[in-house]
């Protein structure tokens, strides 16, 4: 609850940040009808608006967790301050390992968590175009397989990854959740609904993301699961409404 708590909290900073921003935008934009500034002037005053939005959006950074996702064991370990502390099965693409677009492959290497979407979402809720559509499913309905609950926008770091925050590369819940632990996705990495709520409430914008074909204990040097980890899933509430 500490850890939900403080992403609110960070919202809510973030939030008046912009709010702040915006309104000395504002300011500075009736200054200028009233009296034109100097091209120097103007430029200066741009650069420093510049400054404060980047500033905003460090101070806000998550630098405490860190998502390291196995290819081979189909698994993620999410790290705080080093130390594991959840552990969930994931399904990544079941065409290839690729960054190239219309490729449909999970891409390789270092990215960050660019956007965190649906916060408010019930368990199973659907999305398209990363909007709720109002539908909620129940777990491995048949014949669906949409996007659900919880969305975790990627962005590449790297120059093999480049295209993942173009290509719509998500870390989300998933209706198909029989197939998780095995690739079955098109490209983005699914969860367990449960699972991605609990990660959604633990992280924040700015999580670094390995995905690697390494082993855990290859990849991090904790090799066995972890027997029970921090964030306990096993009695985790699953989606029970289903949409007329």
């Amino acid at each position: 609850m500490d850890t939900v708590r403080g992403n609110r909290v960070d919202g809510l900073i973030v939030a008046c940040d912009l709010l702040f921003l915006w309104q000395s935008a504002e300011n500075f934009m009736t200054l200028a009808r009233r009296r034109p500034l100097k091209p120097a002037y103007r430029l200066a005053l741009g650069a420093g608006a510049l400054l404060l939005f980047f500033l905003a959006g460090c101070a806000n950074q998550d630098t405490t967790h860190r998502i390291v996702i196995s290819i081979p064991e189909q698994r993620m370990l999410v790290f705080e301050n080093g130390t594991p502390v959840a552990q969930y099965p994931v399904s990544t693409s079941k065409f290839c390992l690729s960054d190239r677009p219309g490729s449909r492959g999970t891409p390789l290497g270092e990215l960050e968590i660019a956007r965190k979407i649906g916060g408010n979402a019930p368990a199973g809720a659907v999305f398209k175009n990363q909007h709720e559509t109002g539908e909620i499913l129940r777990p491995d309905t048949p014949g669906r397989d949409p996007i659900v609950s919880r969305i975790l926008w990627l962005r590449g770091l790297e120059a093999r990854n480049r295209n993942a925050f173009s290509r719509y590369i998500y870390i989300h819940g998933t209706a198909a959740e029989a197939q998780i632990g095995t690739p079955a996705s098109f490209g983005c990495i699914r969860m367990r609904s449960a699972d991605v709520i609990r990660l959604y409430d633990l992280v924040g914008v700015g999580t670094r993301v390995n995905i690697t074909m390494e082993t855990m204990a290859e990849a991090t040097g904790f090799g066995e699961p972890m027997a029970r980890p921090v964030v306990d899933v096993s009695d985790a509430p699953r989606a029970v409404a289903v949409a007329q």
